[in-house]
C-alpha cells in the first residue's frame, strides 16, 4: 500500500474506531468479543484498502464487514472454545444507575444473532431498512421480518425479566 493510501486508511479507521466498537459491542454484548470483531474488521480493511477506498458507500461496506464477521463467528462457534481450565477473572465496568440498560442488554444477548444484528443496526445505529438490507446482503422484506421477530423476542424476554407487579422496562 503506498504511503498516501496508508495515511488515508489510518485517518479513516481512526475516525471510525469508536463507532465500529459501538456497533461490535451492540452485536456481541461483550467488550472482548467487540474488540476482536473490530480488530478483524480493521485488518480486513487494511488488506483490501485499495478497493475499499474507491467504494461509493464506504461506511456501509465497513458495517457489513462487522456484521458478517459477527454472524460468521456465531455460526462457526470458534469463539466458544476455552483453552484454559477456568474462566479468567473478568473485571468490567458496571454503571449501577443503568438497570434498564442492563436488562435490555441481557435480553438482546438472548435474541438470535441475525435478529440481534437487525435490531442493533435499525435501532441503536438508526439505519434505514434499505441500508440494513444492503449491509446484511438480504432483501428489505427480510429485514422487516427479522425486525418484527426480534422485537417480539425482546418483548417476551423483557416480560420474563420484569419483576412481579411491573410491566417491564420503564420508558
Amino acid at each position: 500500500m503506498p504511503d498516501a493510501s496508508e495515511q488515508e486508511y489510518i485517518e479513516y479507521v481512526s475516525a471510525r474506531l469508536p463507532a465500529l466498537h459501538r456497533l461490535a459491542y451492540g452485536l456481541s454484548g461483550d467488550l472482548h468479543q467487540a474488540d476482536d470483531l473490530v480488530q478483524e474488521t480493521v485488518t480486513r480493511l487494511f488488506q483490501r484498502w485499495s478497493r475499499v477506498a474507491r467504494a461509493e458507500h464506504r461506511d456501509a461496506y465497513v458495517h457489513s464487514v462487522v456484521v458478517r464477521l459477527f454472524l460468521d463467528g456465531r455460526r462457526k462457534g470458534w469463539w466458544r472454545v476455552r483453552l484454559f481450565g477456568s474462566p479468567p477473572d473478568v473485571s468490567s465496568f458496571e454503571d449501577r444507575g443503568a438497570d434498564d440498560r442492563t436488562v435490555l442488554r441481557a435480553a438482546l444477548a438472548r435474541v438470535p444473532p441475525r435478529q440481534r444484528a437487525v435490531l442493533v443496526l435499525r435501532f441503536l445505529h438508526d439505519l434505514p431498512v434499505e441500508e440494513v438490507a444492503r449491509i446484511m446482503n438480504c432483501s428489505p422484506g427480510t429485514v422487516k421480518s427479522q425486525t418484527a421477530h426480534g422485537l417480539a423476542a425482546m418483548r417476551r424476554l423483557l416480560a420474563e425479566a420484569a419483576p412481579a407487579g411491573t410491566t417491564g422496562v420503564s420508558r
